[in-house]
């Protein structure tokens, strides 16, 4: 069996799609599943061992460029790809296996895709978690409800390069053998998921107090948010952080996320690909809701605020006061981080 997967654009939606491929791979073992998506995800696909192949998308995200598109669908005739599945809900992303001649297409409804899928699911909203959403598409459309829940989904696991992650600490200057904690105070979306840098700044000292190394991830529009916080510590503090946002590539991030004992982040992508390698995480949460995209993993505690406009799931705060966010303390993430660590270390022992 071959299968064609259109997957997501964003990073935290692609780690969570693997879900979706590890249970393609359960239903069908010898089944080679292949996945068109933008070049940025080729190094998170070549670490879920269910992908045979990445493709890279030609068309950039929200473009429609139609010929393009029929050219590289008509380029994967070839391929003979028994079923398809088109994860992101736009009409131009299901135009692709139709014009590759894919005799099983589906997918959810989303806008004017009657015709463009022909195993047509009405309604992804019957599942809360996106995760569901796409782990439901393995399965017949008049099961997947009794089939699919959170609680026996397989959780996303990229595999870890070690000898690329002795690399890349070697690199730059990070002790493998002292202890060391992520730190992902970016977020892609939007302010409103980002909380304050002086905050991040309270809780790295008090990780530095008690011997830790500290890593900063994110991408180029992140370093100097890190810097910021960075700057905030007491000199000698500085020392003990390494701001890796903007100088790492993501597969180099995958690993070094990997490295470290718990990571910190905003609801972010990066967030995603700390629950897929293992680490304990802190999920700090402003705008948007752990009840949707939680992070994938048994080693997470979640922190937010219950004010009343939260989730509104806006870019920024509607009000200008980013109360979401100011007013989950440093103190209440830190002490999320000693619960989470002090029953991790309870298990272990």
């Amino acid at each position: 069996m071959k299968i064609l997967i259109i997957g997501p654009s964003w990073v935290g939606d692609m780690v969570m799609s693997q879900s979706l491929y590890t249970r393609l791979s359960e239903q069908h073992p010898n089944a080679k599943i292949d996945v068109l998506a933008p070049a940025w995800c080729k190094p998170i696909l070549e670490r879920m061992p269910e992908i045979n192949r990445a493709i890279e998308m030609p068309v950039g995200h929200g473009e429609f460029s139609l010929v393009t598109r029929w050219k590289l669908g008509k380029s994967l005739r070839s391929e003979a790809y028994d079923h398809a599945f088109v994860l992101p809900n736009s009409a131009k992303s299901a135009l692709i296996p139709l014009f590759a001649n894919v005799p099983l297409r589906t997918g959810w409804k989303g806008e004017m895709r009657y015709g463009l899928l022909n195993d047509l699911r009405p309604d992804r909203k019957v599942f809360q978690y996106m995760v569901e959403r796409y782990v439901a598409l393995a399965h017949p459309k008049a099961s997947m409800l009794n089939d699919v829940k959170l609680k026996n989904v397989p959780y996303p696991l990229l595999t870890v390069n070690e000898s690329n992650q002795a690399a890349c600490l070697a690199k730059f200057g990070i002790k493998p053998n002292e202890k060391i904690v992520g730190l992902c105070p970016g977020a892609e979306f939007g302010p409103a998921k980002r909380w304050p840098d002086s905050h991040y700044a309270d809780v790295a000292n008090k990780l530095i107090a008690e011997g830790n190394q500290i890593c900063l991830f994110g991408g180029p529009k992140d370093r100097e948010v890190a810097q910021t916080i960075i700057g905030q510590l007491p000199q000698e503090a500085q020392k003990h952080c390494f701001n890796l946002a903007g100088e790492t590539a993501l597969v180099d991030a995958v690993d070094l996320l990997a490295a470290c004992h718990t990571v910190f982040s905003n609801d972010s992508g990066l967030m995603h690909v700390a629950a897929a390698v293992g680490v304990n995480i802190v999920a700090i949460y402003g705008s948007s809701s752990p009840k949707y995209t939680p992070p994938l993993s048994d080693n997470v505690v979640m922190v937010n605020t219950d004010i009343e406009c939260r989730p509104c799931f806006k870019r920024e705060c509607q009000f200008n006061h980013l109360k979401c966010l100011t007013e989950l303390s440093p103190n209440m993430v830190w002490d999320a981080y000693l619960s989470l660590t002090s029953s991790a270390q309870t298990e272990t022992s």
